[in-house]
């Protein structure tokens, strides 16, 4: 039978070393007598060619209907001797800096099906790549020839240390956004500080849901998982809380950062309304004076002294003079 164009690349293992072979239905067949296993990758994969291969290793409609529609969280469900784990990918996409629209996370899904003689990868997404992964397991029989949940604590092991790849990429914009949060002008810090927690937002939602999954396979017995090999996933397990550690910090400094950018904005619109009312209140002197002096009354004291005009314009001086060096050192201006 024709094999699909949705499969990246498949191989049958045997003791850990790829088979020479191109039948896909044959090696399957090798595989469930005991023989090995096989590995298929597939990407962004057809209704049918789910169906087909659903029927091939018997996988279970809920699982195959997850992968058809997407699974946005990561988790792990066990139907008989097959495991379903469905894991959340995540890509740092570059930017120079950050600001009000920068998108600098792009999410994905990586779904599993391992069963004691298979291992079927599905794809959702432009990265997370298989390929060079593939090529490190192939290239280390001794590791294949454990069995097919290599392949899946591979796979896992590389999503997680991408979270911590990002995570590291993370924490150098929020050094950024708060040097331009608390810089002289502080212009765009607070506008830039929630653009990053919106994305920091999303990454938490990859990472976060991670931790039931492998807490489950460190601990619960698994048909395709050996008792030895918990011990492996425990470690990844304790790698991920070190992730998810690093990205509630950040959450947490992003809210102070932006609590403390708010307070700033608050304190410069103060500063900037007590300049403008002491202006006011300068101009209201001599506003003042001049209206009463220019009312239309004819018995009004001082109003025909001969240095009334001097006078008064000294007082107006004297008083603008006074309530600006008031002001000033009260720092108003």
């Amino acid at each position: 039978m024709t094999t699909p164009g949705s499969v990246i690349d498949w191989g049958w293992y045997v003791d850990g070393v790829r088979q020479d072979c191109d039948d896909v239905d044959r090696a399957s067949s090798r595989a469930a007598a005991g023989e090995g296993f096989v590995w298929m990758g597939l990407k962004d994969p057809s209704d049918a060619d789910l169906s087909r291969f659903a029927e091939q290793f018997g996988l279970h409609p809920l699982a195959i209907e997850d992968a058809v529609e997407g699974h946005r969280r990561s988790k792990l469900e066990q139907f008989g001797d097959t495991l379903f784990m469905v894991l959340s990918t995540i890509a740092w996409i570059d930017h120079e800096a950050v600001t009000e629209t920068s998108e600098i996370v792009s999410t994905g899904q990586m779904m599993i099906f391992l069963g004691t003689n298979f291992v079927l990868t599905v794809r959702r997404g432009e990265h997370s790549a298989l390929h060079s992964l593939r090529a490190q397991l192939t290239s280390d029989p001794a590791r294949l020839a454990l069995g097919p949940w290599t392949v899946l604590y591979a796979i896992a092991d590389k999503v997680i240390d991408d979270y911590t790849d990002v995570a590291y990429e993370i924490g150098e914009d929020v050094d950024e956004v708060e040097e331009l949060t608390f810089s002289r002008s502080g212009s765009g810090g607070v506008d830039a500080t929630y653009q990053l927690k919106r994305e920091l937002i999303e990454f938490k939602r990859s990472v976060v849901p991670l931790g039931l999954p492998l807490h489950a396979l460190a601990t619960r017995e698994h048909a395709a998982v050996p008792e030895g090999a918990r011990a492996y996933f425990r470690e990844l397990a304790d790698h991920h809380v070190e992730v998810r550690e690093m990205v509630q910090s950040y959450d947490e400094v992003l809210s102070s950062i932006l609590q403390a950018g708010l307070a700033r904005v608050s304190v410069t619109d103060n500063e900037d309304m007590r300049k403008i009312s002491a202006w006011v209140a300068i101009v209201a002197a001599p506003t003042f004076i001049a209206g009463v002096y220019g009312m239309n009354f004819d018995n009004m004291p001082e109003l025909h002294w001969k240095y009334g005009y001097f006078i008064v314009m000294g007082l107006i001086f004297a008083l603008m003079v006074g309530l600006y060096i008031g002001f000033k050192r009260k720092k108003w201006l």
